[in-house]
């Protein structure tokens, strides 16, 4: 009884062509194509100005991967964070030292710590501004404007209120991993009456400045005046003293000579009932 034919492995059916070099080449690529998509799998880009903090199943691992392209663990995920400056716009209204109420429109400049991300995006998560950085705005705007008046608010108060916002603001969020840059007062805004009874009382105090200005310089031109009366009057008193009769006279004479040279045609009478008869010059 003939043997049954035999057949290799990669050596193909009978009639058919040699699969095996095919199949070695599509394992290849299936190797490589799995290595590719491991490899993207692996890699992760963090755009300028953020932070990737990883977490396995759900989990924060507590690592926090910088800006740049990172190779990391498939199986983790990378949550991006801003560290970037954000703005915060908050219009209340609050209350002052008397209880009247203000409207008041705040701005407060801050930025993520970096050092920190894991541990925000852990107990509070990405929207970790809405939650936390919001609510302790309003707060500390109503604390710090009940402590002053509504003129002071409106007047020369609002760059302290200002600074007091700041350094509670900064007291508090640096805890919970946000860092304040600034807090800006942009409006405050009075009630009607009160804000004309303030402008009024302003106005009234600026006349009252202006005309002590105007009764300050009226007396400094009348202790001008004063010192320069006295000052003619001395001068008066010294000329009248060092003058004599007989020192005009002769002042006289000499200006009664130069005119009796001069080539214009003249008489000159000099004279008079004191000292006898006048004394007649006629030019040459």
């Amino acid at each position: 009884m003939p043997n049954p034919p035999r057949f290799e492995l990669g050596s193909g059916l009978p009639g058919m062509p040699n699969l095996g070099g095919i199949g070695k080449r599509i394992l290849q690529l299936g190797i490589l194509l799995l290595a590719i998509i491991f490899l993207m799998a692996s890699t992760t880009s963090i755009p300028t100005g953020n932070v990737g903090v990883l977490t396995l199943f759900g989990k924060v691992t507590g690592e926090v991967l910088g800006e740049g392209i990172h190779l990391v663990n498939p199986l983790k995920s990378v949550q991006k964070l801003s560290i970037q400056t954000q703005s915060v716009k908050e219009s209340a209204s609050v209350p002052s030292n008397e209880g009247l109420m203000l409207a008041l429109d705040t701005s407060l400049l801050f930025h993520l710590d970096k050092g920190k991300a894991a541990e925000v995006y852990q107990s509070v998560g990405p929207d970790y501004a809405d939650k936390i950085v919001e609510p302790t705005l309003r707060s500390e705007i109503r604390a710090s404007t009940s402590a002053h008046t509504a003129n002071a608010l409106y007047t020369n108060a609002r760059e302290l209120v200002q600074q007091q916002i700041q350094d509670s603001l900064t007291k508090q969020l640096a805890s919970r991993g946000v860092i304040v840059e600034n807090v800006l007062l942009r409006d405050v805004q009075l009630p009607s009456m009160l804000k004309s009874s303030i402008e009024a009382k302003q106005q009234a105090e600026q006349d009252a400045l202006r005309m002590n200005f105007i009764l300050q310089k009226e007396k400094q031109e009348a202790e001008r005046k004063r010192i320069e009366a006295q000052g003619i009057a001395d001068f008066q008193k010294i000329v009248a003293t060092g003058i004599s009769s007989q020192l005009l006279e002769w002042k006289g004479i000499e200006a009664t000579e130069k005119l009796a040279t001069s080539s214009n045609a003249k008489v000159v009478i000099v004279g008079n009932t004191r000292n006898g008869l006048p004394l007649v010059l006629e030019p040459k």
